[in-house]
């Protein structure tokens, strides 16, 4: 399926019946007054969080939705019935903004929104009956409902980003420690879209797990997939940071370490008058180093002691033999934790 993360459209709320004017007439009773019914309320448009979608391509193609008109009053006091809401699934980790950037409803947060309420139905001349006034001729026209143009992003909700360049062994490693079963091939962004994968971490006890893809010099500005997936780190708790170790590469993994790092940092400066938003630079960074079982244990030294030089305690591991791949999982699962007891 095509993964679909940014949708602009536009919704309307559905305006009131109009009330109605009528005056009761039946055979023996030539005073009957008036009994004119109130017009039915406007339908809401309604935003709500379904577990089965993971895109937002089915609003993809529309342009407009709109919520049922309330009904109008009828005579023998018979109020109008309410217009039928607007119901819109969207997946989970949906963000909904206005024409100006300010965030109306974020569903990473809640399961359900009223995004916009229908008119109120209007009131019939029933309404209007008094000591003063026996027969009015007059009854509410409905309210107008409202309409807005609107902005949907799809940030995924993950625990852990898995981050690196591509062939790096991302989606190797999702596949390995979930059940997520990512396309897997030697050539850049073999990975179009984000793949997610639930992991066990004990008993009873699981995190989510995200591959963003498209991560390469330049990404903050565009370059490659980069914008199109930076914003699903966002949401992000902790990252395994994976570094391609191998010899075949002829990539330098200091450099590369760095390279990605830098990306964050561009990003961060992006977001930083966001209000509410949590660098990725200061958020905890697991190294992975991959691919360690196609180098020699001299050269796989050489590497931790030139991350350990910058910093840095590396992870050797292996996706395609499961070296430390549970040691791993541990480390991950242990932040995650950690940081869900801080909030």
């Amino acid at each position: 399926m095509k993964f679909i993360d940014e949708v602009t459209l536009t919704v309307a709320s559905g305006k009131g019946g109009a009330g109605c004017v009528s005056f009761r007439r039946e055979s023996g009773i030539p005073r009957g007054g008036p009994d004119g019914g109130h017009g039915g309320d406007g339908g809401d448009v309604i935003f709500r969080v379904s577990r089965h979608l993971n895109s937002l391509i089915d609003l993809h193609h529309r342009r407009r939705l709109a919520a049922e008109d309330g009904h109008p009053g009828q005579r023998e006091k018979m109020d109008g019935p309410a217009g039928e809401d607007l119901i819109i699934e969207v997946p989970a980790g949906t963000v909904i903004t206005g024409e100006d950037g300010t965030v109306l409803a974020d569903l990473g947060e809640t399961e359900e929104v009223i995004l916009l309420e229908g008119g109120m139905g209007g009131k019939g001349n029933t309404f209007y009956k008094s000591s003063v006034n026996q027969a009015p001729m007059i009854a509410q026209k409905g309210m107008p409902g409202q309409e807005k143009v609107i902005h949907l992003e799809l940030k995924l909700i993950a625990d852990v980003g898995i981050i690196g360049f591509p062939n790096a062994g991302k989606s190797t490693l999702i596949s390995v420690i979930s059940a997520a079963k990512p396309k897997i091939a030697d050539y850049p962004f073999t990975t179009l879209v984000p793949n997610l994968g639930v992991v066990r971490y004990g008993e009873g006890m699981s995190f989510v797990a995200a591959d963003i893809p498209g991560l390469i010099v330049g990404a903050h500005q565009g370059v490659g997939l980069g914008m199109q997936f930076l914003r699903h780190i966002e949401r992000t708790r902790v990252f395994v940071h994976v570094i391609d170790a191998s010899d075949a590469s002829q990539r330098d993994p200091i450099q590369d370490y760095r390279d990605i790092n830098e990306e964050l940092h561009q990003y961060d400066l992006q977001q930083q008058d966001k209000e509410g938003y949590w660098p990725l630079t200061q958020r905890p960074q697991i190294v992975a180093l991959n691919k360690v079982d196609t180098i020699s244990p001299e050269r796989e030294k050489e590497l931790l002691g030139a991350f350990a030089s910058e910093g840095v305690t590396a992870l050797p591991i292996s996706a395609a033999t499961q070296r430390n791949i549970k040691e791993l999982v541990f480390a991950a699962g242990k932040h995650v934790f950690k940081e869900q007891e801080r909030e």
